[in-house]
């Protein structure tokens, strides 16, 4: 597993039960609002510091999707995908690198077929059954809770730590 996680050059993520708990929360008035963790933006932004390049890649398109990774300077936002593989073919054949120099998470059935197609997959832990069977690393933290620092840190963990060290990471 270490040697796949040190290969990879871009992290992808979807949004809903991802970046988010799932829940889509609706005003009155018809406002949506979406709650985001702010350790999975640090993670974000350490991925970035660290030469990663950092996507969201989500079938809703919202506002809220495009503020957030405005303020994370998400270089690559691709909003109402329905073919998220189609999207990543095209992102790694920009950026001269290729789908196994890539890690997605994802948490439903939407991500298989990205999530199947990449170097390193992850979900959060309350991902589906069907999506924990087929990736690579099942988070400890849920949607909205941190997963994607959770996967940062593994990233970031494999990328530094010494041969020796690197072995014994889990």
């Amino acid at each position: 597993m270490q040697s796949r996680l040190k290969q990879i050059r871009i992290v992808a993520t979807d949004v809903d039960g991802v970046l988010t708990d799932a829940g889509m929360y609706y005003s009155e008035s018809g406002d949506e609002w979406k709650k985001f963790n702010t350790r999975d933006g640090m993670g974000i932004k350490l991925l970035q510091k660290a030469g990663f390049v950092t996507a969201i890649i989500t079938q809703e398109r919202t506002k809220l999707v495009a503020r957030r990774a405005e303020k994370l300077a998400i270089p690559e936002l691709h909003q109402g995908v329905m073919d998220k593989l189609s999207v990543l073919r095209e992102m790694v054949a920009r950026h001269g690198v290729s789908l196994d120099q890539v890690a997605y998470i994802g948490d439903d059935v939407n991500d298989l077929e990205a999530l199947q197609a990449v170097g390193f997959s992850a979900s959060p832990a309350d991902g589906m059954p069907v999506i924990h069977a087929a990736v690579d690393y099942i988070c400890k933290k849920k949607g909205g809770e941190g997963c994607v620092r959770e996967l940062a840190e593994l990233l970031l963990r494999a990328r530094t730590a010494p041969a020796s060290a690197r072995r014994s990471i889990r």
